[in-house]
């Protein structure tokens, strides 16, 4: 009898084991059956990408890693194509081997060429000529040859961070008012009813308090503080994302996706998205490094101090290409820029 009660006990075990599989197996295919379904409501652009101009020489030990540009666009009715200023210029470099991430936001009143176009505030590339003409700039300037992009608006961001309750900021006591009115705004152009903050300090907060403290630009550091504070949202962001669980993500992913613009297609979006618990941002900064900001014929600019310097730490940050040398174009960009700002 004890025989076969002892092998009634592994049949059960074996069954509820196999039954377990199945659940897992069953949940696995409908996540991954809805998160492709989403994919397809993205708003899919790759219209411009033969427009947009390489650099004129290759990049050293370009093929180890994968760099992308994240537009926050400044618009306040949330459209997200040309005619709307890039108020959010971010570099996203991925180690193809180790995972690691580096960001660099680009200050938007930094002064540069855009080809066709002439000098102006990166910002503008957007404005004049949408992704494509962004990316050149970003490529012409910084001798780099990036082609993808993603584009997202203020909405996005609110919905992120909601649909992952909240992150944790330290609000401090000179960013508190300013805060406090863009959530005003952020509420009628959302049409949201959002608290405002009663405090400073650290404290979680929701999608439209964090959007608020990202544009906070009109304390001490001005836009170079402010882009601090949306790498700042963009780490607790990505950390939030790797501690929770893959319903809340992918419910997370059917929300936002038809609120962003990308020529990302769906197999780069998955393979980008299978290796998120591995990845870790390691660095960020703001660029240009070396930079002097002021008026220019009655316009706010910043200006790189020596282009061609900023260019060589920016590969040195990105690719550990310390030898790096820019290429002709950028030294000539460069001594343009220099010879405006000394004026």
């Amino acid at each position: 009898m004890a025989l076969n009660h002892n092998k009634n006990n592994k049949k059960q075990k074996y069954l509820l084991l196999i039954i377990a599989i199945q659940i897992i197996v069953i949940i696995a295919l409908f996540i991954g059956i809805k998160i492709y379904t989403s994919l397809r409501s993205i708003n899919y652009d790759d219209s411009e990408d033969d427009n947009i101009i390489d650099n004129e020489i290759p990049i050293p030990h370009a093929e180890e890693y994968r760099n992308l540009v994240i537009f926050g666009v400044d618009s306040r009715e949330n459209a997200l194509k040309e005619s709307t200023n890039s108020d959010t210029i971010i570099i996203v470099s991925i180690n193809n081997d180790t995972k690691e991430v580096k960001l660099a936001s680009i200050y938007r009143d930094t002064y540069v060429y855009i080809p066709d176009k002439g000098y102006n505030k990166i910002n503008a590339a957007y404005f004049k000529g949408g992704y494509s003409l962004a990316l050149s700039t970003i490529n012409t300037n910084f001798d780099l040859n990036i082609k993808e992009y993603i584009t997202v608006n203020f909405r996005t961001l609110v919905t992120i961070i909601d649909k992952l309750g909240g992150i944790s900021l330290d609000v401090k006591s000179n960013e508190l008012n300013y805060l406090n009115g863009y959530v005003k705004e952020l509420n009628r152009i959302n049409n949201t009813n959002s608290p405002t903050l009663k405090q400073p300090g650290t404290q979680v907060v929701n999608g439209t308090q964090a959007t608020a403290y990202a544009r906070i630009r009109y304390t001490s550091g001005g836009d170079f503080k402010r882009t601090e504070r949306q790498r700042i949202i963009i780490d607790k962001l990505f950390q939030k994302a790797k501690e929770t669980d893959i319903i809340t993500l992918s419910s997370v992913v059917e929300e936002i996706l038809p609120q962003i613009y990308t020529n990302l297609n769906t197999k780069d979006i998955l393979n980008l998205a299978k290796d998120i618990l591995a990845y870790s941002i390691i660095d960020q900064t703001g660029f240009p490094f070396e930079k002097d900001a002021h008026n220019y014929k009655k316009v706010s600019y910043v200006f790189p101090i020596n282009l061609e310097d900023n260019v060589v730490k920016l590969h040195q940050f990105f690719f550990a290409d310390i030898e790096y040398e820019p290429s002709q174009r950028v030294k000539d960009y460069s001594a343009y820029i220099e010879a405006i700002r000394r004026e």
